[in-house]
């Protein structure tokens, strides 16, 4: 990186500092910056590769307001469960076609392979298929909503 734009750098994570943004992400093409920064709102971890070009266009994540500790229970329900995230970015259905019912709702048992929703990319519908066995705890996306690679689209628990 170019000494102009380290400084940059620096300016661009004191204004995430002031608007209370809890993590940021930056990819364009070879320049890949996370960042993520504690309730107390200071770096946490901070990874740059590559350049980063003038006019940049950044996205970021509000962090809540005073957020209280979070307390680890051994009997968290939410324990245990494996997250099947989007292999695709484009737009997520949970039927078939408009009107139909559902592949999946909560409560319902899933194998390994089973078809748990669509994700539309370029006009291409992508059957999304579950890579674990087991029941479905949480849709977390909502019918017709954008996502993005890697976003978590199911919760199941594991049988």
């Amino acid at each position: 990186m170019k000494p102009e734009d380290i400084q940059d750098l620096k300016q661009l994570i004191e204004f995430l500092k002031e608007n209370q943004v809890a993590e940021f992400d930056l990819d364009r093409g070879d320049m890949k910056i996370r960042l993520k920064f504690n309730a107390a709102v200071a770096p946490a971890a901070v990874h740059v590769a590559g350049n980063v070009p003038a006019g940049a266009v950044l996205t970021a994540v509000p962090l809540a307001a005073s957020p209280a500790p979070v307390a680890v229970s051994e009997a968290d329900p939410d324990a245990g469960l494996h997250i099947v995230k989007s292999p695709i970015v484009g737009t997520y259905y949970g039927s078939p076609s408009p009107g139909a019912a559902a592949f999946v709702t909560p409560g319902d048992h899933v194998e390994k392979g089973q078809v748990i929703c669509i994700v539309e990319a370029m006009k291409l519908m992508n059957e999304i298929e579950s890579d674990a066995s087991g029941e479905i705890v949480k849709c977390l996306v909502v019918n017709g909503q954008a996502i993005e690679y890697g976003q978590p689209l199911f919760a199941i628990r594991p049988s």
